[in-house]
């Protein structure tokens, strides 16, 4: 309508209505004019102005060249410049239709101020003087600028002369006044109109309805709405009757008012006048029900609604639908569609869109998947409907799905558009599936479309996964090259790429970049990815820096953030600090992560705080909050090895995959680095086996005709320790099969920058598995001096290696290193830090003690030895079984010593291995065989008894004062 300000807009016979009442109607009829083709031409023109005046949107394209040429020489025109000389030209040629239509354009624009000069200028001319329909038009620009130029619209009514006054300008004017809210005034106008004999319409009746309907200080009551809505329903003109927007207005007030009674009564008495509900109607009367509490009433009005034959549309299901998912009432919303559907109304794509959406942000995933199903035999899946499941299941996790129901939609004929492109993008990002990620970009170039920056982000997301940093660099510089400038997340999915990998330079470099070139500032996500690549650096001074400046900056610290300065802390291995951390944590959130939990207990191995290890461990496994902390507790203390109880294991490594690949890296990192610390070798692998399934550490194991290697470059210390044990144990394998060998075997440890540099041989993960390979297999391994991220053995080495294994004649032997579950260590036991309590006169234990200790320690430092059972058996065995079960264990030691090349007797090896049962030192034997040897330099053996000391710790610098007791630092 004109100037109703509803929702509906009514039929052209409405305007019609408006515009000339029944009355004029007979008087245009009797005017003696040339034709009624002219007649029809003012009809026309009058309907299009009170659409115009109604929505203040011109057409600028369908005007003439005249109309056109007036409305540039007047946009050009100064403030007192002259309308005249504009109209020079086209004096004579302009027609009032002509000046509505500039009206319209000048209304489009908001420029009141030119339109209120011309409508000046007309009023002094004879030749285009305004008649009503321009006054209401002028008067619908005015009344649109606020309350400031209502009285500018009364002047423009009161200059009509009042014989000239008709419904259509006092409808104008009430819905300048209705417009800003002033319902009073409104209604003044109204009474004044039906004063002066002017029959109102039903524009006029629905305007001041509206008016009153959208006040709301104060409000004004439903009676006053109801009175006028009666009196609309009595008016003497047979045209004035409620219509779908009287309805439908008055339908919006109880709505807001939450009057579910009188919008039931609404509803009858609008089905009784024959006048038919619409999706707005629907939505209303839902609303009012669901303010109400009171949703069951509206599925029995449309089932008594269908039983006299006015079924409601599929879009008033469809409210209904929607109001039940907005309180998570899903049982309620799925009996709606059945209920749709035995009232014979057919469902849309958009009725199982909602379901499809709430099952799944409810997690119901199955549900959703036997729901499409449902959806394909009763209607084809539109593009709407697969962006809906490509953001469920990529909220869930199941990327892979998501990039199968991609191909699906391709081969349904559906085309996608580059909402669904990009979804499918940030699924295979979140999920690392880098080659999907190239076919969908490959798609959206070849249908034409543009690559978006979030486009580009999952694909730089899903390379960095997969640690292809070089891709991503060059995927990262191809968007900028094609137009398609990165945000502030494509930077941080850069960012984290590398932070994954610790290459805390090319970080830096990368949000540097952003600050000075982009002019982008760092938010929490990217100090995030700054403390997360120098922890994996090494360079936890900087970690713990870029955590204070994360809140210099004013951004509120959440757990992620927290984990990753527990993170520093507990490499660093200082305890108070750890704790501090932790249960600041604990106060943030119900229960910290798991990766919160392990990284506690990993610290506490290695500084053997073994009563503080259990006790937390007693904290996960009590907890009532987290089915997976018990779960992950359980297995850490072996409870979960046979087949049955491990499914459950399976079940919430499974789940952790499902929150991607980001959250998956770190989960394991620290369940690996627990697991091996605590001395579960056996778990341990079986955990990696899991990782490898769900394709995280792509770059792990890499077999080549040249190269055999393991990169170990985003794993944490305890996670490289079990990757390399398996490594070797392949590499026995290998070796044992008589396989061609390569070139070289390679463990990669640093990649980027840091590989140029040597102080990466002081690094935590270069160190530590730098003296593991070699204390497994003597001297084989070397840093090549092209690379300082690499520890390499030459093909010479491995045919050393293989001329051992053959050597063994066939004994019983698994690998390298023995992935086996130790027993727990018992409170008080010293195995990582032995020497620094033998330094400060506190290892004076028992002699019980120091052979438990002693059989321990030999099983977590040195894999080569089988565990010893410290439990006695019910029975003593006879001498003989004895004596044969120690020349065994001595035969296989003197094989297995063969193998590594030790160069050790089998007299010498028998008088060490009968000191290890008498309590020596497993460690300061090795020391001791080492500096007696001549095959290891003495400076070698003191590093590798550094490592087994203290396997994290780096050298302090003497030019830089660390933040923590163990001197870490940034070279």
């Amino acid at each position: 309508m004109a100037l109703v300000s509803t929702t509906v807009v009514a039929s052209p016979s409405y305007h019609y209505d408006l515009l000339f009442p029944p009355g004029r109607r007979r008087r245009l009829r009797c005017c003696r004019q040339p034709s009624s083709r002219f007649r029809g031409m003012v009809v026309v023109a009058a309907a299009r102005a009170a659409a115009a005046a109604e929505t203040g949107v011109g057409g600028g394209g369908g005007n003439s060249y005249e109309v056109e040429s007036l409305i540039d020489r007047l946009s050009n025109l100064p403030p007192r410049g002259s309308i005249a000389r504009c109209l020079e030209t086209a004096r004579h040629r302009l027609t009032l239709q002509d000046f509505a239509a500039v009206y319209r354009e000048f209304s489009r624009r908001g420029d009141w101020q030119r339109s209120l000069r011309l409508f000046k200028y007309m009023q002094r001319q004879s030749w285009c003087r305004p008649d009503e329909h321009i006054h209401a038009i002028v008067i619908g620009v005015l009344g649109r600028q606020g309350p400031a130029l209502l009285d500018k619209c009364l002047e423009v009514f009161h200059e009509l002369p009042a014989e000239s006054r008709s419904a259509l300008s006092y409808t104008s004017l009430i819905a300048a006044y209705a417009r800003n809210a002033l319902h009073e005034e409104a209604r003044e106008l109204l009474a004044q109109m039906k004063s002066s004999g002017v029959a109102p319409t039903a524009a006029t009746y629905n305007t001041v309805l509206a008016a009153c309907a959208r006040a709301t200080d104060p409000p004004v009551p439903f009676d006053m709405l109801l009175g006028l809505f009666a009196e609309m329903r009595h008016d003497p003109s047979p045209s004035v009757r409620p219509d779908l927007t009287t309805y439908n207005t008055l339908l919006a007030a109880a709505s807001v008012r939450a009057l579910s009674d009188q919008s039931e009564m609404l509803l009858r008495t609008m089905l009784e006048a024959g006048v038919l509900p619409d999706t707005a109607s629907y939505r209303h009367i839902v609303d009012a029900f669901a303010s109400a509490g009171y949703l069951s009433r509206v599925a029995e009005l449309f089932a008594e609604m269908a039983a006299t034959g006015h079924t409601p549309d599929p879009s008033a299901y469809l409210g209904l639908m929607e109001a039940h998912t907005r309180v998570g009432a899903t049982a309620d919303a799925v009996a709606v569609l059945r209920q749709m559907q035995a009232d014979g109304c057919p469902p849309t794509a958009a009725t199982y869109r909602v379901l499809l959406d709430l099952y799944g942000r409810q997690g119901r995933f199955d549900g959703v998947r036997e729901l499409f199903r449902e959806m394909r035999t009763a209607v084809p899946p539109d593009t709407a409907t697969y962006n809906v499941l490509f953001r469920v299941f990529g909220d869930g996790g199941f990327f892979k799905e998501v990039v199968e129901l991609f191909q699906d939609m391709l081969h349904s004929g559906v085309e996608p558009d580059i909402d669904t492109c990009e979804n499918v993008m940030v699924a295979c990002g979140r999920g690392g599936l880098h080659e999907d990620a190239r076919e969908v970009l490959d798609y959206i170039t070849q249908e034409g479309m543009v690559p978006t920056a979030k486009a580009y982000t999952g694909l730089v997301e899903a390379l960095g996964h997969a640690a292809m940093y070089e891709e991503a660099y060059v995927a990262f510089n191809m968007m900028t090259e094609i137009g398609s400038l990165p945000t502030i997340e494509t930077y941080n999915a850069l960012a984290n790429a590398f932070a994954k990998g610790g290459l805390f330079q090319e970080a830096e470099a990368i949000f540097s970049r952003m600050t000075n070139n982009a002019a982008i500032q760092k938010d929490k996500d990217s100090f995030d990815a700054l403390i997360e690549a120098y922890c994996q650096g090494a360079q936890l001074d900087d970690a713990v820096k870029a955590y204070m400046e994360m809140r210099k900056s004013r951004f509120n610290p959440d757990e992620r953030s927290l984990e990753g300065v527990l993170n520093a802390y507990c490499i660093a291995g200082v305890i108070d600090e750890s704790k501090e951390q932790f249960e600041e944590l604990q106060s943030m959130v119900t229960v910290p992560s798991i990766i919160a939990y392990c990284m506690m207990l990993s610290l506490y191995a290695r500084n053997d705080r073994w009563t503080d290890a259990y006790d937390l461990l007693e904290e996960m496994k009590t907890t009532r909050a987290s089915n997976t902390h018990q779960v992950i507790a359980s297995m850490i203390k072996g409870e979960y090895d046979d087949d049955s109880n491990w499914q459950m294991v399976e079940y919430v490594l499974d789940n952790s995959n499902l929150e991607g690949c980001d959250y998956s890296l770190r989960f394991f990192n620290a369940l690996l680095d627990v697991l091996w610390w605590f001395g579960q070798k056996g778990r341990a692998a079986r955990v990696l086996e899991q990782a490898l399934k769900y394709g995280l550490f792509p770059e792990l194991f890499r077999d080549t005709k040249l190269v055999w290697s393991a990169d170990v470059h985003r794993m944490s210390v305890g996670g490289a320790l079990v990757a390399v044990s398996v490594w070797l144990n392949k590499l026995y394998d290998r070796l044992k099969e008589d396989e061609n060998l390569p070139q070289l075997a390679s463990v990669v440890v640093l990649r980027g920058q840091m590989e140029k540099s040597t102080i990466t041989r002081g690094l935590p993960i270069a160190k530590v598995v730098y003296s593991f390979l070699n204390d497994t297999l003597s001297s084989s391994f070397h840093y090549p001096k092209w690379n300082k991220g690499r520890i390499i053995c030459l093909k010479s080495q491995l045919k050393k290696l293989q001329s051992a294994i053959d050597s063994s004649n066939g004994a019983a032997i698994s690998g390298f290193v023995h992935m086996t579950n130790s027993h727990l260590p018992s409170p008080g036991s010293k195995l990582y830090t032995r020497e620094s309590q033998a330094e400060n006169g506190a290892a004076h234990l028992t002699d019980d003690t120091l052979l438990e200790d002693d059989t321990l320690a030999s099983t977590y430092l040195y894999p080569l030895r089988r565990p010893e059972s410290t439990t006695a058996p019910a029975e003593m065995e006879p001498e003989s079984a004895a004596a044969r079960q120690a020349k065994e264990s001595l035969d296989l030691a003197f094989q297995m010593s063969q193998i590594l090349d030790t160069g050790l007797d089998r007299h010498t090896l028998s008088l060490l291995m009968a000191l290890c049962d008498r309590g020596a030192n497993p460690e300061a034997l090795a020391a001791l065989v080492r500096e007696l040897s001549s095959a290891a330099p003495p400076t070698a053996a003191a590093a590798a008894t550094t490592t087994a000391s203290n396997p994290t710790a780096v050298a302090p610098s003497p030019k830089t004062t660390s933040l923590f007791p163990s001197g870490f630092r940034q070279p």
